[in-house]
């Protein structure tokens, strides 16, 4: 009798005759399957282990009694995985690749029963993410500027530059140090040399008003005034901001005006708490903060003419990126030689600039600029500061 040798994931099992012989009562009531044109077996089948030697004596599987079914076409034989590479097609067989991929594994749940089927896409499921977000009941208050700061000071995270020296420039209208507040005086402008005013403490007084380029009139006019009139509130000197109501003498400084709690009005007009409206106002002003582009209209010539007559000065005078600490003198028998089409050369004249250093690309020094006479001629000196190395001199007679 044959073996039969059935394939099965590269596995093969050997029925033999001996064991058809057992299981030979079975075989009346099932059909028996179609022999598959193999090689003859010995009729006992023996497999050799790499530490023993055993019989497999196999069961025969039941077998299916196969459906009746219309002739087709032969049965097309599918040779082993590892012996496909060698068999050869024949010309009268027909080759058919099988690629078989491996089913994702479904996990059943109650919760998987009652919802539709997700989409798939290329053997991948998608899934649907929902996020909460819990907030917690009750106010939160953010920290302050000063709670921040002491927390990164114990953090030590963060510089903290050198404290600002005191601003000692006092406003010639209010009296207070310092810039204001940016809703409130707001910042110093220059008047005069050493005279500084509030940007608002100017703009709110009544004889000043702003051109359409951001220039202050009348800034002077109204400090002059404001000499001889009292504030209502703190009873100084320096008020300039009067009531706008006919014939009604009270008059503040602005800041005492804001104190005071008087209606500003977007046509720069105020009213005193005894003449202004009940409740609010439509044309009410209550943000005072100004960004653009504000400077008092002043004689420049005459404010340069005021610093060089004056003699010591505590203060400093700037113009551009020039420091001027002595603007020099000339007597009537230098004037022929010490002066150009363009330029005086006054002896003893004597400034200081920062610049880029000579030495070092990204580095600034101290450039001290001054005039001296030479054989009655002028000697133009410049002094070249910088840490870490010595005062160089350099001397020329033109300024180029």
């Amino acid at each position: 009798m044959k073996d039969i040798v059935f394939c099965s994931n590269n596995c093969f099992v050997l029925y033999s005759a001996a064991v058809q012989a057992k299981n030979s009562e079975n075989k009346e009531s099932v059909p028996s399957l179609p022999q598959s044109p193999m090689k003859e077996r010995p009729p006992k089948a023996f497999h050799q282990y790499s530490n023993n030697i055993s019989t497999l004596d196999v069961h025969c599987l039941p077998q299916l009694q196969e459906k009746v079914s219309p002739p087709s076409s032969p049965p097309i034989m599918f040779p082993p995985a590892f012996e496909a590479a060698k068999v050869e097609a024949k010309p009268d067989e027909l080759k058919v690749t099988v690629k078989l991929k491996p089913r994702l594994k479904a996990i059943h749940s109650s919760l998987d029963d009652c919802r539709p089927p997700s989409k798939k896409w290329k053997g991948m499921k998608w899934k649907k993410w929902s996020i909460q977000i819990v907030i917690p009941k009750g106010s939160f208050k953010p920290p302050c500027e000063e709670e921040i700061d002491e927390f990164l000071k114990k953090l030590g995270t963060t510089l903290k530059p050198d404290p600002v020296p005191k601003d000692y420039r006092k406003c010639c209208f209010c009296h207070e140090e310092g810039d204001g507040l940016t809703d409130g005086p707001a910042r110093l402008l220059n008047l005069d040399l050493d005279l500084w005013v509030h940007l608002n403490c100017a703009l709110w007084s009544t004889e000043v008003y702003e051109t359409q380029a951001g220039a202050l009139i009348n800034v002077e006019l109204a400090l002059r005034r404001g000499l001889q009139m009292k504030c209502m509130f703190c009873h100084k000197m320096g008020a300039t901001s009067g009531c706008h109501r006919l014939r009604c003498t009270n008059i503040y400084h602005f800041t005492c005006a804001i104190k005071a709690q008087c209606m500003f009005f977007k046509d720069k007009t105020m009213l005193c708490p005894m003449h202004k409206p009940k409740g609010t106002h439509e044309q009410e002003l209550s943000y005072f903060a100004v960004f653009r582009r504000v400077y008092v209209q002043r004689d420049e010539v005459r404010q340069i003419a005021s610093i060089v007559q004056r003699g010591e000065r505590d203060h400093t005078f700037r113009v551009g990126s020039l420091i001027f600490h002595a603007v020099g003198q000339l007597l009537p028998q230098q004037m022929q030689a010490f002066h150009s089409s363009k330029a005086l050369f006054p002896v003893g004249y004597e400034a200081s600039r920062l610049y880029w250093s000579m030495r070092y690309a990204n580095r600034r020094c101290h450039y001290l600029c001054s005039i001296e006479e030479k054989d009655g001629l002028p000697l133009f000196v410049i002094k070249v500061v910088e840490q870490g190395h010595e005062d160089l001199v350099l001397t020329d007679t033109t300024p180029k």
